[in-house]
């Protein structure tokens, strides 16, 4: 049994430090063969969007990159996993798969089908807990029921005990011999090519477990002090940006949370900054939650009484939506910034999702659906929950009735103007007094910067007044048919 090899399936789980199924199989002393599938044959509607792929490939090439140093190697295979990793475990003789476990609805039948094939040739398929901070199974209230409010779930979660301490490096692992022959990397057109959008992301993002510590680094050094507050600030960085190393799995949520209590002893000053950073945390955990206990979050709504809700958007509302095109300048510097860099600024994620679905009256599905393709850090869980959270329809969700004013959140949170100059630069001279709602701004004052409203910049495609009015109407329709249906 010494020499039987262990396959390590990498999944969203793209690292070496702080990995228990890895730990686990190289503690064998047996020889381990890592290899990574890239699944086409889950759902196709939940494909990893073309910012994901992007990301993806950045990822897998600088863990290949730290297997070499370490003298492993990555496989790479694409296809169903279900029948790839039975036929490779096969062909090398391997009596277990380790592995970490996934959350999503695909994934989690993917697992039990994939457990099903291998047991018939008594293989044992060993999934390890190492993507979230607790098991969405080990969570419940007094009742033994799933939470659907977040404050009692994170009070219960903080009640429960801190989640392991990350365990670093694992010191020794003997790798499977002869390498096997698998697919190219660069056979996937992961990237895009023409036109290559992506260009210049490499010098915002670093993808891989180093650019994840780094970036948690900078965090601690140059954001965290002043978080609870600064986050709020488009124009400034004080956001983590740590998303889309988490949704990867290039660094384990227990090492972030650890570091955060202990970056928190060593300064008191920083208490309710890392409280708020860590319940942020704790939305993650929740959105999972959600997705474990009710699979049908991402298609439908959580309250079932808002699958007839009369959204009326238009397809060219939508278009312009996307284009960063609305006459708005914080909706349009939002989606501006989102296509330009793979992310957008959270609070500004409310902002634009609200006047999607509350001022077009859009399907959140719709703007879900955006995100999922133009987010490097598009999650399932996160996504899902935040649209639903938005739209009115999950749980713990923000009322229908509360919709952002995006004037007031722009003149409120971008104040001199700052985010919207840099992300909608047709703007940049307008004034500070009219930069917020640029209709507002006397004729003369356009005509001496040389510019039409309507021509250089669009008109608002809504009045928020009216808009407001609309939804409210909307909602008042669907709940008059729920309380006669």
């Amino acid at each position: 049994m010494v020499n039987t090899p262990i396959i390590y399936w990498f999944r969203q789980d793209l690292r070496l430090r702080d990995l228990p199924g890895l730990a686990a199989a190289a503690a064998t002393g047996r020889p381990v063969l890592p290899v990574y599938v890239l699944d086409n044959k889950n759902p196709s509607n939940w494909q990893p969007g073309a910012a994901s792929r992007w990301w993806l490939h950045q990822s897998l090439a600088a863990l290949s990159g730290q297997l070499s140093s370490l003298s492993g190697r990555l496989t790479f295979f694409s296809g169903d996993p279900a029948s790839i990793i039975p036929e490779l475990a096969r062909r090398v003789g391997a009596s277990d798969v380790y592995c970490s476990k996934q959350y999503e609805p695909w994934a989690r039948r993917l697992e039990s089908k994939l457990s099903s094939v291998l047991i018939k040739d008594d293989i044992e398929l060993k999934p390890f807990h190492g993507t979230l901070l607790w098991n969405p199974t080990s969570i419940s209230n007094k009742s033994g029921q799933p939470y659907k409010v977040f404050t009692p779930f994170w009070r219960t979660c903080r009640d429960a005990g801190d989640p392991e301490a990350p365990a670093g490096p694992i010191a020794k692992i003997r790798w499977h011999k002869p390498a096997l022959q698998g697919e190219s990397l660069e056979s996937w057109n992961l990237q895009p090519a023409k036109p290559d959008w992506a260009a210049h992301w490499g010098q915002i993002w670093q993808p891989g477990e180093e650019g994840a510590m780094k970036r948690l680094q900078q965090f601690l050094t140059d954001s965290l002090r002043g978080y609870g507050n600064g986050r709020d600030f488009p124009a400034i960085q004080s956001t983590s940006r740590l998303s889309a190393h988490l949704h990867f799995g290039e660094i384990a949520p227990n090492r972030v949370y650890h570091t955060l209590l202990q970056n928190k002893a060593m300064d008191l000053s920083s208490n309710s900054d890392t409280d708020k950073f860590l319940s942020e945390l704790g939305w993650r955990e929740f959105s999972y939650h959600l997705l474990h206990h009710f699979p049908h979050v991402p298609e439908r709504e959580f309250k079932a009484g808002f699958a007839k809700f009369p959204w009326s958007g238009s397809a060219q509302q939508y278009a312009a939506w996307k284009a960063g095109k609305t006459g708005y300048p914080i909706v349009d510097a939002g989606m501006r910034e989102l296509y330009a860099t793979g992310t957008m600024h959270n609070r500004v994620r409310m902002v634009v999702a609200s006047f999607l679905c509350k001022h077009l009256l859009i399907d959140w599905r719709a703007g879900q659906r955006w995100f999922w393709d133009t987010l490097v850090d598009a999650d399932l869980a996160s996504n899902t929950c935040s649209w639903q959270w938005v739209a009115g329809s999950g749980a713990d969700a923000a009322p229908y009735y509360r919709i952002f004013n995006p004037v007031t959140q722009s003149r409120k949170f971008d104040a001199n103007g700052a985010y919207i100059r840099r992300w909608v630069p047709e703007l940049a001279l307008v004034p500070e007094r009219y930069i917020h709602e640029p209709w507002t701004a006397p004729q003369e004052v356009l005509e001496e910067l040389g510019f039409a409203l309507g021509v250089n910049y669009p008109c608002p495609m809504v009045d928020h007044r009216s808009a407001r009015e609309g939804a409210l109407a909307a909602y008042a329709q669907l709940k008059s048919q729920h309380s006669s249906g």
